[in-house]
């Protein structure tokens, strides 16, 4: 056609006029009626499809005759119209959120601060755990020296962590190997979430620290202890965790920057490496330099058995820490949501399996179960499971928790064979099954396998166990050099209570040689 404008105008007039006709009532669906509907239908549309055709030759006539023949309409106009508003609304400023919207946001925001508080709170009560589990695994003239690590290393490492350690972890990264802060942040405002943050890393860090007492235990000086615990909170800690960890506080307004293996990809949800391979790499340096506890191995090399004083104790000591993992892995999501679910469930199949190979395991090289091995066979899949807890199915978790507590178990043997005395078997539990954790990252990830992976997850927990054992080693070696780290035999025999805090747990008995005749 020579003027489509005008045929589009004469179609539209015909659709109508057969919409008109149509829209009469519907007889009751009868075959006559149809019949009939259907002819006056046909007929009808035949008459508008002429009448169109009519309408347009009359159209295309009084165009020719005005000599107005316009092939395009001018839309220039419009155009220009059409990109003004597109670029305003590209420069517009964002809508204002509605009531109903930012309610829900502060909502969200409230919850997600009380799920981080209340989680570091449980990861704080690990503190009492890791008490309760020296306490009960050592002997009792050695039970005031226990506690007393236990409580100060808390205490000496939040002042560390508030002044340098959080810096150094989450500030500024240079070429992602440290922080650079800022340092000072009580000037914070009250209402800012960096406080819950802080709070969970806090806790993260004396967990870190805690380790080494309980491997270390009864011939360690306190003072040296202490020096060494404001180390790593204050410095080893920090710096190795912010290769991994260090963008963290960029969500809460705080730093910025990937450490270097978190630039590789490294994963590590919780802390299978970042907690407790550190802890338990230093726990290992920290035995070494010590030495074993007197009378803790024959000339001959075999071992003697140094009973703990209370098993008990030490099983209320797991249950807390069992407990208080539940802040340490669902809280690590920083955020209320239904993600916690899973890995609540995850947390608890991995010890639960943990403690089953643990047992079996000893049973079968014994032939007796040991409780011993059983609840640090638990312990190795709390840690196992740390790493990977939300990335892997429940099936996943059942057999990382198995294999954790056969790990446990035959690591403490493998350790008691070097001759390098752990009281509480905290390096198999923290430093290998934490090793099997990150490796487990990639072999079980519900994503699939990925070699790739794999690799990055051992290169980084290489590096992560070579900086913080040669730290720490260091670290040890100048403090004895310095102020002494290893008690004397007659401080041994007498046993720590007496000879380094002058008092005694259990006044009413005898709980150390200097009793006996």
């Amino acid at each position: 056609m020579k003027h489509p404008h005008a045929i589009l105008a004469a179609l539209a007039l015909g659709v109508a006029g057969l919409t008109a006709q149509d829209a009469t009532p519907v007889p009751q669906p009868a075959m006559e009626n149809f019949m009939q509907r259907s002819e006056k239908s046909q007929a009808t549309l035949i008459e508008n499809s002429n009448e169109i055709l009519r309408r347009i030759g009359g159209i295309e006539k009084t165009l020719g005759k005005a000599g107005t023949v316009a092939a395009t309409p001018d839309v220039s106009a419009l155009e220009a119209r059409l990109r003004e508003l597109e670029t305003k609304l590209a420069t517009a400023p964002a809508a204002p959120e509605t009531q109903a919207s930012a309610e829900d946001k502060s909502a969200q925001t409230s919850v997600n601060a009380v799920w981080i508080v209340l989680t570091a709170a449980l990861v704080f009560f690990m503190q009492a755990g890791f008490c309760m589990l020296e306490l009960g695994f050592t002997r009792a003239k050695n039970a005031i020296n226990i506690c007393m690590k236990n409580f100060l290393d808390f205490c000496v490492g939040t002042l560390c962590f508030l002044f340098l350690g959080f810096g150094l972890m989450f500030g500024h990264s240079v070429a992602g190997l440290f922080g650079t802060g800022p340092f000072w942040i009580s000037d914070v405002p009250a209402n800012n979430m960096l406080w819950s943050f802080w709070f969970f890393q806090l806790v993260f860090c004396g967990t870190a620290a805690t380790i080494i007492s309980g491997a270390m235990a009864e011939r360690t000086k306190f003072v040296g202890y202490l020096i060494f615990t404001a180390l790593i909170t204050g410095v080893l800690y920090p710096v190795i965790g912010h290769w991994a960890w260090g963008s963290f506080g960029g969500a809460f307004g705080y730093g910025g920057g990937k450490g270097w293996l978190e630039q590789l990809g490294y994963l590590d949800f919780a802390g299978s490496s970042v907690v407790h391979s550190i802890g338990g790499a230093a726990a290992l340096a920290g035995v070494l330099v010590v030495g074993p506890r007197i009378g803790r191995f024959k000339s001959d090399g075999t071992a003697n058995l140094i009973s703990g004083h209370n098993m008990p104790l030490a099983t209320l000591g797991v249950f807390i820490l069992w407990l208080g993992w539940y802040g340490f892995n669902p809280g690590s999501t920083l955020v209320g949501d239904v993600n916690i679910g899973r890995i609540a469930v995850n947390t608890t199949i991995a010890p639960a399996a943990g403690a089953i190979a643990g047992m079996f395991a000893m049973w079968l090289h014994q032939g007796r179960p040991d409780l011993g091995m059983t609840i640090n066979g638990a312990l190795g899949g709390l840690v196992g499971i740390t790493a990977n807890c939300n990335l892997v199915a429940p099936a996943s978790a059942l057999v990382i928790g198995l294999v954790a507590g056969v790990i446990a178990t035959f690591g403490s043997l493998l350790l008691e064979r070097l001759k390098i005395d752990d009281a509480v078997g905290a390096v198999p539990v923290h430093l290998f099954c934490g090793w099997w954790g990150i490796l487990s990252v990639a072999i079980f990830n519900e994503a699939g396998f990925s070699p790739h992976q794999l690799g990055v997850q051992a290169l980084g927990v290489a590096s992560i166990t070579a900086a913080a054992f040669g730290a720490s080693f260091i670290g040890f070696l100048l403090i004895d050099k310095i102020v002494g780290l290893r008690a004397s035999e007659d401080e041994q025999d007498l046993g720590l209570d007496f000879t380094e805090h002058s008092g005694a747990a259990y006044p009413d008995f005898i709980t150390g040689e200097q009793g006996l005749p």
